[in-house]
C-alpha cells in the first residue's frame, strides 16, 4: 500500500484540490469493501449453512462467474488485466528510475531516457529468478529505504511549516486533470490481485476482514498526511514525482534511495505477470513449453517489453493514471462488484445489492473517462 506510487499522490492533489483528500479516504474504503466482497467470492455454503472455501484464485472466481458462457472466457480476462497492471507497473519503476537519475545526476548529458536504458541494464538479472525466495529478500530491503525516503521528506516539510497556507488548495479544479487524479490515487490502493492467495495463507482466515479494516486505515491516514504535507509545502510548485522538488542537497540521497527502491521493487511484479503468462501457456501437454528455456525466453521478452513500453511513453503521473483508470479500476471495482452479484445474487440484501451496483456503475465511469483523459494528455505531452 505504501509504495512508490504514493510519490505522485501530491500531484494528484494539485490538479484536484479538496476534492482529492476526500477521494484518498473514499477510494480506501472502497477498495476495502470490494476487498471483502471479493474474498467472500471464494466460499460457499455447505448443507449444514457452513462456509466453505471452493475457489483459490481470483481467476477461479472469474470462471466460476462465466461458465455459462466459457468454462476459461473469465479467468482469461482477469489473467489478461492482470498481466497489464503488473507490466504497467514494472513499466512505471523503470520510468521513474529514468526520472530519478537525471534529476540526480543533472550535470551529466545523458537523455532521461538513456538513463532509463541504464536502469534496465541492472534488471537484466531478472530473468533468472525463479522462486519467490529471492523476491522475498529484495522486498524486504525496499521496504526499509521506503521508510527511510518517507522519514527525510516528511521531516522536511515539516521544518517547512511556518510556509504551509490551505490557500494552497483549488476550489475549483480542471475535470480532465481531476479524472487523472482519480486514476493515480485508485492505483496507490490496488492490491486485489494478491487477496485470494494472502487469505489463504493466512493461519487464521477469520480475521481478514480486521486484517483488511485497519490496513486500509493506517494506509489512508499514510497516504494523506503525506500527500497533504507535500502539498502544503510546495504548492502550485508541486511537480509529478514530488522528490523533484527537495532542494539540491537532499534531492540527491533522496532520489538514490529511490532508485534503489524501484530496481529493488521490479521484481516482484514482473515475476508475478511472467508466472502467469508462463502457467496459461504451459497447462497444455506440449513439453516444449515447460522447458526452462521457455520459461527464460518469457521472462526476457517481459523484461524487453517494459523497456520499449517506457521508451514510447516517459511521463510517470500520466501513464500512472492511465493504468489506474484501465487496470486499477476494473480489478478493484468492476470485477469484485460484478462477481459478487453474480455468485451471491439470491443471499444479498437490498443494500448490498445497491452498494455493489453503485460501486460498478462508479468504477465504469472513473475508468472510462479517466482512460479518455490519461490518454489525451499523453498524446499532448508526446506532441
Amino acid at each position: 500500500f505504501q509504495g512508490i506510487f504514493v510519490l505522485g499522490l501530491p500531484y494528484a492533489l494539485l490538479h484536484s484540490g479538496y476534492s482529492g483528500l476526500f477521494l484518498i479516504i473514499l477510494a480506501a474504503a472502497l477498495c476495502c469493501y470490494t476487498g471483502k466482497i471479493l474474498i467472500a467470492c471464494l466460499y460457499e455454503e455447505d448443507e449444514g449453512g457452513q462456509l466453505i472455501r471452493v475457489r483459490d484464485t481470483y481467476e477461479d472466481i472469474a470462471n466460476a462467474c462465466c461458465k455459462k458462457l466459457s468454462p476459461k472466457l473469465g479467468g482469461i480476462v482477469v489473467n489478461v488485466t492482470q498481466v497489464m497492471e503488473l507490466i504497467m507497473t514494472c513499466i512505471l519503476y523503470l520510468v521513474v528510475s529514468g526520472n530519478l537519475l537525471s534529476h540526480s545526476f543533472p550535470y551529466v548529458p545523458v537523455t532521461e531516457k538513456t538513463w532509463s536504458v541504464i536502469a534496465f541494464v541492472t534488471l537484466l538479472p531478472c530473468v533468472f529468478i525463479k522462486t519467490l525466495k529471492i523476491v522475498s529478500k529484495l522486498s524486504q530491503l525496499c521496504s526499509l529505504v521506503h521508510f527511510v525516503i518517507i522519514l527525510v521528506v516528511m521531516t522536511y516539510c515539516l521544518t517547512q511549516i511556518h510556509q504551509w497556507s490551505w490557500a494552497k488548495f483549488r476550489l475549483s479544479i480542471d475535470f480532465e486533470d481531476f479524472l487523472v487524479s482519480v486514476g493515480v490515487i485508485i492505483f496507490s490502493y490496488t492490491s486485489q490481485i494478491f487477496l485470494p492467495t494472502l487469505e489463504g495463507n493466512m493461519e487464521n482466515p477469520g480475521e481478514f476482514k480486521y486484517m483488511l479494516n485497519w490496513t486500509h486505515f493506517f494506509a489512508c491516514v499514510l497516504k494523506t498526511t503525506f500527500a497533504l504535507t507535500t502539498f502544503l509545502t510546495w504548492g502550485e510548485e508541486t511537480k509529478e514525482v514530488i522528490t523533484d522538488n527537495l532542494p539540491s542537497f537532499l534531492q540527491t540521497l533522496v532520489n538514490l534511495c529511490l532508485l534503489t527502491k524501484a530496481l529493488l521493487s521490479y521484481p516482484l511484479p514482473f515475476f508475478a505477470a511472467t508466472e502467469i503468462v508462463y502457467a496459461c501457456i504451459s497447462r497444455g501437454n506440449c513439453s516444449n513449453y515447460r522447458s526452462p528455456l521457455f520459461a527464460l525466453g518469457v521472462r526476457g521478452s517481459f523484461l524487453l517489453l517494459t523497456l520499449l513500453m517506457a521508451m514510447f511513453i516517459p511521463h510517470f503521473a500520466l501513464l500512472m493514471g492511465l493504468t489506474g483508470s484501465v487496470t486499477g479500476a476494473a480489478m478493484s471495482f468492476l470485477l469484485p462488484s460484478l462477481f459478487h452479484l453474480k455468485l451471491n445474487w439470491k443471499k444479498l440484501s437490498f443494500l448490498e445489492k445497491c452498494a455493489d451496483i453503485s460501486i460498478f456503475i462508479l468504477g465504469f465511469l472513473c475508468s472510462l473517462s479517466g482512460i479518455v483523459c490519461s490518454i489525451k494528455g499523453l498524446l499532448e505531452v508526446l506532441g
